[in-house]
């Protein structure tokens, strides 16, 4: 069972440079080929990751655990530049309005 969802933001640890450069060889593809959000969150599952969206930003997280991963930013694709490729996401925020999932 998936924990309850906190601040993912204030939970992740920095990316340090191996990690980011591993990172982006696994999970860049991923987000190049994508086609729209919904096959994004679905290559992204089939990895064991979770996408979500918390103050603005796109944030990858372990499935298993929960745990924030990275940002999009972290492995070279910032919400802004999916949003201008892939649209605007259709996004359900929780009830503080910092974190969302698709719709």
């Amino acid at each position: 069972m998936k924990p309850q969802h906190y601040s993912k933001q204030a939970h992740m640890r920095p990316v340090d440079q191996e990690t980011r450069t591993l990172l982006m060889l696994f999970l860049a593809p991923v987000l190049e080929r994508a086609t729209d959000w919904a096959n994004l969150e679905e290559e992204l599952t089939k990895r064991g990751y979770d996408l979500d969206f918390e103050d603005g930003r796109l944030v990858i997280s372990d499935s298993y655990t929960g745990v924030a991963v990275c940002c999009g930013s972290d492995v070279g694709h910032p919400l802004r530049t999916l949003s201008e490729r892939l649209g605007r996401p259709k996004l359900r925020a929780d009830h503080t309005g910092h974190f969302a999932r698709l719709s």
